[in-house]
């Protein structure tokens, strides 16, 4: 049997499982429906004997955009997609050394339009830099809509699903 959340009590279960890998800065009232920008870096680089003598190196980033709605429109998301988009490439730092960076919407909402759903679905963006040799940016979308108790994604976000099914859908492990 799986829970049944409130829209806010399933917004608070995804920052307490985020805080231990993201950076969460929340937002104001002037910002709603945006709840709290999720930022994680990453730098990996190997080298030889000294770190002067560096192989390769590596920075990932992602930027998570936590929106709280009681309903989800087309409008809405197209409003909210657009900001996290120009907001997300705002913070990217594009460059040598850059790998990719996830630009990720997630939504909590009451209930959703049949319309603001096909937009989600259909939603495809993907940027690559200087040819994909500073890297790429790709950019995932998330839905949890409370009524239905159901998640859905566009094709780049089926992981950030599985990571939503994880967090809000777990089951209590017995122990014996």
């Amino acid at each position: 049997m799986t829970q049944h959340y409130t829209r806010e009590r399933a917004v608070e279960k995804l920052l307490e499982s985020y805080k231990a890998y993201y950076n969460i800065k929340l937002s104001d009232e002037t910002q709603k429906p945006l709840k709290a920008v999720c930022e994680f870096f990453e730098h990996s680089e190997k080298f030889v004997l000294s770190r002067k003598a560096e192989l390769w190196s590596a920075d990932c980033e992602e930027f998570i955009y936590l929106y709280e709605t009681q309903h989800l429109t087309k409008e809405l998301f197209e409003k909210c997609r657009d900001f996290a988009k120009e907001d997300g490439l705002n913070r990217a730092n594009i460059g040598p050394g850059h790998m990719y960076t996830y630009i990720t919407p997630v939504f909590v909402c009451d209930t959703c339009d049949e319309a603001a759903k096909k937009a989600v679905k259909r939603c495809r963006i993907y940027k690559s830099f200087q040819f994909s040799l500073h890297g790429w940016m790709d950019f995932h979308v998330a839905v949890y809509e409370v009524s239905s108790n159901t998640i859905f994604t566009n094709a780049a976000g089926r992981c950030v699903g599985k990571v939503l099914k994880n967090v809000l859908f777990q089951k209590k492990r017995r122990c014996f």
